[in-house]
């Protein structure tokens, strides 16, 4: 039986930010949490205990090893590492573990920034290994090429791979959600909200499976609330201008034009894309749906988040290698849904009066229990649905 991660989430989403803490993980009702039951994977055994949630804002990005060797690394996925978003979020996880269990810590940004190449990307997981890494966390799906030759390479330190499957070797844990369950929540609760102009600008180019199930669920769950309501919803969904994950003047002026031209709510699913959406939203008066954290904090337009557990999952999955249960995860696949308390939207900051907490919590556990039927279809260009007319842009 599957057993759920003992690591508290719910300061996580009242600060957007995760936190590790008792032996029980909170009701889906208070806040979804990251949670660890491996799909293919033997059931979890219980995690550590772990002190009081703390705010890993407080907790440095940098920190000086007396020794000169850094035991945890962290290793950047395209963006920035304060991105309010992905790289934080997993990050967040590695400075938290490491904070509560006397461990050194260090981050590395592979050269190059968001033109990086598997090279420098292979270059980043050397030096984390040659710095004294015993684990060593890699966020993104572009990392693949990188781990298989670094794993490879040092086969005495154990791989995370976040939002990553396994690639052929031990030393590597596959870490992925289903953010297609978090993006059909938060398109089933725009639309119940009331906004039937909708937007989704996804990051990677439409080659990145995240962002692609978040895309798509976001488009079924709007669909299930226009059925439900019985209107019928327009939605722009692009992939333009996002294929490196930054802000950009370009996208800005892209979301501009569809918040003048009537959109009313984006869905920015994409790292710090969130800056150039959340900026055009602010001038034109527009309203954004976050990612992968509670970004709530980070613009007043933003309506709801739709999130995935990445600081309680790399916790958990850094806590596998400590407590010598890395064999229950290397070398598999994870896949932490509704089912996990892995995904879901932030209770914590409510602002939608038309669709409830209450509502939220009934159509979360209904979700969890597998009786909403969700596509985790990686689509790229979707088809307009019977109640939802998609006008893809390129």
């Amino acid at each position: 039986m599957k057993k759920i991660l003992s690591l508290l989430l719910a300061m996580a989403l009242v600060l957007s930010l995760a936190a590790c803490g008792a032996s029980e993980a909170p009701a889906a009702t208070e806040a979804p949490a990251a949670d660890a039951p491996a799909a293919e994977a033997p059931a979890a055994p219980e995690a550590p205990e772990a002190p009081a949630a703390v705010n890993p804002d407080d907790i440095a990005d940098e920190m000086t090893s007396a020794d000169g060797k850094y035991q945890v690394a962290f290793i950047t996925d395209v963006g920035q590492l304060k991105d309010k978003s992905f790289n934080q979020g997993t990050y967040d996880g590695v400075k938290l573990y490491a904070a509560a269990n006397g461990k050194s810590y260090k981050y590395y940004q592979p050269a190059n920034g968001n033109e990086a190449t598997d090279d420098d990307r292979i270059d980043a997981m050397k030096l984390a290994c040659e710095n004294g890494a015993e684990v060593v966390v890699a966020a993104g799906f572009m990392q693949e090429g990188a781990l298989k030759a670094a794993a490879e390479a040092y086969p005495n330190v154990n791989f995370v791979f976040i939002d990553g499957y396994p690639i052929g070797f031990d030393n590597v844990a596959g870490i992925a959600f289903q953010e297609h369950q978090s993006g059909y929540l938060a398109g089933y609760a725009t639309v119940m909200e009331g906004y039937t102009k909708l937007g989704f600008m996804g990051g990677g180019g439409g080659t990145n499976p995240a962002c692609q199930r978040f895309g798509y669920g976001f488009l079924q769950g709007a669909e299930a609330a226009a059925a439900e309501l019985g209107v019928k919803v327009d939605m722009n969904y692009s992939w333009a201008y996002g294929a490196a994950f930054s802000a950009s003047p370009e996208l800005q002026a892209m979301a501009t034009g569809w918040y003048t031209n009537g959109t009313e709510v984006i869905f920015c699913c994409g790292g710090s894309m969130f800056q150039s959406v959340s900026a055009a939203a602010s001038a034109e008066d527009g309203l954004v749906v976050g990612v992968d954290v509670d970004q709530s904090f980070e613009s007043p337009a933003v309506i709801t988040s739709a999130m995935k557990g990445l600081a309680d999952a790399t916790v958990w999955a850094i806590s596998k290698h400590y407590d010598g249960a890395w064999a229950e995860i290397g070398g598999t696949s994870t896949s932490l849904g509704a089912a996990d308390n892995a995904v879901g939207l932030p209770t914590a900051t409510w602002s939608l009066t038309e669709w409830t907490v209450a509502d939220y919590e009934a159509m979360f556990a209904k979700i969890a229990a597998g009786e909403v039927a969700i596509s985790d279809e990686l689509v790229t260009t979707p088809e307009s649905t019977a109640n939802v007319t998609v006008n893809y842009v390129e």
